[in-house]
Order: structure tokens, then sequence, then C-alpha cells
């Protein structure tokens, strides 16, 4: 079987969806400008430099949605992608995911499931592993549910996912594209981790390892 799984933020995006959608919210005037903007960015910056604290950055990500009806939410989000995340697509993004016409394609992401399920349709990929979020009679409590798509989550819900066809990620021919140092625990269990646009981090790593780096920024 192949595989091949695609990071999303700041890989087959010019930018991160989590920080816009924050952005987007302080723009709307859903949230405090000031405050938010400043934990926002702090956030982003912890998640940089691999020291972020998952579970308390989704406890400040889902707040402003908790408790929302689904229909505002969902009005948000529509304007969000017309505003915030169509420019953000990388044009050279669709021509990699198609690169892989033969293989089972995924994007792998850390950010939730509400933000980036829109996105991986815009895409055309069918299969998104993200950070799901608690319901309650088709609200969200402002919670995550189960493993956070993070680091080590990700190499969990993969797992989980292949194992529903009785698949294993050691018996296929995988390939995963990321940016982000916090990549590192699915990229080392891959036949083909590729490094895009990477990081300090993870290029150090890529060049060490010797694992290719691509560009889907350059000319």
């Amino acid at each position: 079987m192949k595989l091949a799984l695609f990071d999303l933020d700041n890989t087959l995006l010019d930018g991160d969806s989590d920080h816009a959608w924050a952005q987007f919210l302080i723009e709307e005037g859903i949230v405090h400008p000031g405050e938010y903007h400043a934990r926002n960015e702090w956030f982003y910056e912890r998640y940089k430099d691999g020291t972020l604290d998952i579970h308390e950055f989704l406890d400040f990500q889902l707040a402003p949605i908790a408790r929302r009806p689904r229909s505002q939410l969902d009005a948000w989000h529509n304007e969000f992608m017309q505003r915030k995340v169509r420019p953000m697509i990388l044009p050279k993004a669709p021509e990699l995911i198609a690169r892989h016409a033969d293989a089972a394609t995924a994007i792998v992401t850390a950010t939730n499931r509400f933000i980036t399920a829109p996105i991986a349709a815009e895409l055309g990929v069918a299969k998104l592993i993200a950070t799901d979020i608690e319901e309650v009679d088709g609200v969200f409590t402002g919670k995550p549910r189960g493993t956070p798509a993070f680091r080590e989550g990700k190499v969990v819900l993969v797992d989980e996912w292949l194992g529903e066809s009785g698949q294993r990620l050691a018996d296929c021919e995988s390939w995963f594209y990321s940016d982000s140092l916090n990549d590192l625990p699915l990229l080392e269990r891959v036949t083909h981790p590729v490094a895009v646009d990477p990081d300090a981090t993870l290029r150090a790593c890529a060049l060490e390892r010797g694992w290719p780096i691509i560009s889907l920024r350059a000319a």
C-alpha cells in the first residue's frame, strides 16, 4: 500500500490556519483584540520553538467557538475561507497532492477539525486526521475529544486510521510532508520523510539524515 500524508499549516498553506483563525476572530470583533492577540502570538511562538503545551493551547483556542450556534460558526468559517484561507493555499500544493494520485492520501494536522475540514475539502483530500472537538447535542463544548493530532499524537491517530482497514504504517510505502520540528515523530516513522520549507530545526535534522528538502513557495 502506498500512503501519502501531508501536514497543512506552513506546508500546503503559506501560513498557519490556527493563527489566521484567531486573527479573523479579532477582526470580526468576536474576541478582545489586545488580550487575545497577545495570547495567540505567545502560543504561536511556543509552537514554533517546540515547547507548546497542546492542552493549554486548546483551552485557549476552542473557547471562542464553545456553545455557539453551528449556523453562526459556519457563517464565520465561510467568510474565513474566503478572506484568509484561499489566499494562503500555495499554487504548488494541489500539484504535490496530485503527484500521489496512486496512493491513499490524508492531511494530518494539529489544527482542529472545525477549522480544517473545509480546507481539506478545498484541497480535494478526502481523509483528514485532525484534533477533534467534543460536542454535546451538536454544540461544541470547548474541549478536545480524544488524542490531539500533535507530535506523537499524529502517529497514534495515523496508526488507528490504518488499523481500521487492517493496515500498518510499517507495511506501507509512505511519504510525509511537513515544515515543522513538531512533526519529527511521524517523519521518523515513514519510509519517505520530506521537509517542506522547513523551520531551522527540521532543516538541520533533514540535512543530517539525508531527507529531501523541497519548497512549495520557490518559483
